[in-house]
């Protein structure tokens, strides 16, 4: 299997070649190579400190979109224990690039819900890339009353380029999916976290984002539109991308700054695909401390300081 590397990464990845054929080498010989290999390390962790401490918007998105970075079904495996999902929107079909189901997080039962991207071509035809169909927007809100009828708390994790633009998910009404789910999402009676684990794309992600705590992984990004997609509508020209990049301000600080998030997430040195395991941990802790304060909560108040949260949002200035 080919291993993804991206521009930025390449001299990381020489330094752990060096390593690696110094380690191979001494395996082959039997002889000690540990005081020629600590200084490389060294080396490699201040040079991986160095490129993910000065990354541009548009190498977060490269990371965002990594293919070895933890998808939903990743974190949940690791986070939640007695998953079972539940399929289906009861009015045309299931759709794979939304999971969701029944959980338990610490020991308290949840629904929890992710749009999950694939791994390989086959994979990712049978989640069409993380795009989910109106189906799947309908699928995810049956979720979410039914935890509200169990008074289950809801967590979201968001990974998505886009909702899907085809002609049938058009057809089917994908802009009223995701429009109901917003109106619904605001009057829920139950806590609800949503995290955004790679891409937030548009209203794809926001499908499912409308919550009481919105987190957001560190190398993740958060946008109404792709980087790409805004350079070819501004500019006619897709390779503006970087520019665009800076200006959609898609990064977990600049949206921390906005007011749009309400915490981010921190990742392992080099991104969640470098140690996925410590990536879970680190989500897992930061979902356990919101949980705890949002559960304290009564939940007319929940719905009433949801509602004033998001009404604050897109303040400006006029003259």
């Amino acid at each position: 299997m080919t291993v993804a590397i991206l521009e930025f990464e390449k001299p990381l990845v020489e330094l752990e070649r060096q390593i690696e054929r110094l380690r191979r080498l001494a395996g082959e010989r039997e002889i000690e190579v540990e005081d020629d290999v600590a200084p490389l390390q060294a080396k490699l962790g201040e040079l991986r400190r160095e490129i993910y401490s000065n990354l541009t918007p548009m190498q977060r998105v490269q990371v965002a979109r990594h293919p070895r970075r933890p998808y939903a079904l990743d974190h949940i495996r690791s986070l939640f224990t007695e998953f079972t999902e539940l399929k289906g929107d009861r009015l045309f079909r299931d759709d794979p690039a939304i999971v969701g189901g029944w959980a338990r997080f610490s020991g308290r039962p949840v629904i929890v819900i992710g749009q999950q991207k694939g791994r390989d071509t086959k994979e990712n035809l049978r989640r069409n890339f993380g795009m989910p169909h109106p189906e799947g927007y309908r699928k995810a809100l049956r979720l979410m009353h039914m935890a509200e009828r169990f008074s289950a708390p809801i967590i979201t994790l968001i990974d998505t380029p886009g909702a899907y633009p085809g002609l049938g998910a058009e057809e089917r009404g994908q802009a009223e999916a995701i429009a109901h789910n917003l109106q619904e999402m605001a009057t829920l009676r139950t806590p609800f976290i949503a995290v955004i684990i790679g891409e937030g794309g548009s209203g794809g992600a926001l499908a499912l984002g409308l919550a009481d705590r919105v987190l957001m992984l560190a190398n993740s990004v958060y946008s109404v539109i792709s980087p790409e997609g805004c350079a070819a509508i501004l500019w006619n020209d897709a390779t503006q991308k970087q520019r665009a990049a800076k200006a959609l301000k898609v990064t977990a600080p600049d949206l921390l700054g906005l007011g749009l998030i309400d915490e981010i997430v921190p990742e392992p040195l080099g991104g969640a695909h470098v140690n996925p395991e410590e990536a879970h941990r680190l989500l897992g802790k930061a979902l356990e401390k919101s949980l705890t304060d949002l559960v304290k909560i009564d939940y007319n108040e929940l719905v009433e300081l949801r509602t004033q949260k998001f009404l604050k949002m897109g303040q400006f200035l006029e003259g």
